[in-house]
């Protein structure tokens, strides 16, 4: 076999890798009610307060939709509605793509002792980390505060072409999502890595280079991580899976093993 045709197929095998790595999470998890229940709390409160948000849009979404296709008000009656569908599709979807991605920067601010507190247990589990560099509180919300403002924008930049090219028939509804699934798991990978990266002294530059290096195995993980959120509820119970399943791929991406060393319970 060639070595153009190795790389596509170590590409695809790392995706997939990837997305073990939240199942993975998930298998420990499930087996350390403790995990969950620390990692559900923040989610929960974000998830509440992002429900509410979901049902006002849904509300007012008819007069979103007829605001951004105001060019086709003196439009037919049959063209027009397809406008307006279309409009509709593509604010929703830009909404939950930012909404998730803005979820999980929220949920990480709001929990961020908690999800230190289950990244710790976890590296511990897999050999911790000697190069771990200690952090006040204070300092650690700052830089989380920092970083998660910084996907925010990148987000919204990313996510205002979505929305524009939403509007392209039959492309906007088909090609769009899946480029959107694969921006939104890079950028989860991103956020959800956070907490692996700061405990070593990194910033949001070393994880771009980190995982930039390993992209499929971040998409792989990433786009898993999105999948779940697009889920009802999807969000709030998969997010102390996906913060155990970013410590393995920060693991991972860094070298670090991630086979068991330590049995005790987390």
């Amino acid at each position: 076999m060639s070595g153009d045709q190795k790389r596509p197929v170590t590409a695809l095998r790392e995706f997939f890798t990837g997305a073990g790595l939240l199942g993975r999470g998930l298998g420990l998890v499930l087996g350390s009610p403790r995990l969950f229940l620390i990692g559900l709390i923040p989610a929960l409160i974000s998830g509440v307060l992002y429900t509410a948000a979901m049902i006002v849009l849904l509300r007012f979404l008819p007069d979103l939709s007829a605001q951004v296709t105001w060019f086709a008000d003196d439009w037919s009656g049959w063209l027009r509605g397809t406008f307006r569908v279309l409009g509709g599709t593509a604010v929703l979807g830009l909404s939950v793509l930012i909404g998730i991605l803005t979820f999980t920067a929220v949920t990480l601010l709001i929990g961020d002792p908690f999800y230190e507190k289950i990244s710790e247990l976890v590296e511990d589990r897999f050999g911790g980390v000697p190069e771990a560099v200690e952090l006040g509180l204070w300092e650690s919300l700052r830089r989380s505060l920092v970083d998660s403002l910084k996907l925010i924008g990148i987000s919204i930049l990313v996510g205002i072409p979505l929305f524009l090219l939403g509007f392209l028939p039959f492309v906007g509804q088909t090609v769009i999502p899946v480029l959107a699934g694969a921006v939104g798991g890079w950028l989860l990978a991103l956020e959800l890595t956070g907490v692996a990266f700061q405990r070593r002294g990194q910033r949001l530059r070393h994880r771009r280079l980190v995982l930039g290096q390993h992209r499929a195995l971040a998409l792989g993980f990433g786009s898993a991580v999105f999948a779940c959120f697009l889920i009802p509820l999807g969000a709030v119970l998969v997010m102390p899976a996906a913060i155990t399943g970013a410590t393995l791929l920060a693991r991972r991406s860094l070298g670090r093993p991630i086979e068991i060393t330590n049995t005790a319970s987390l």
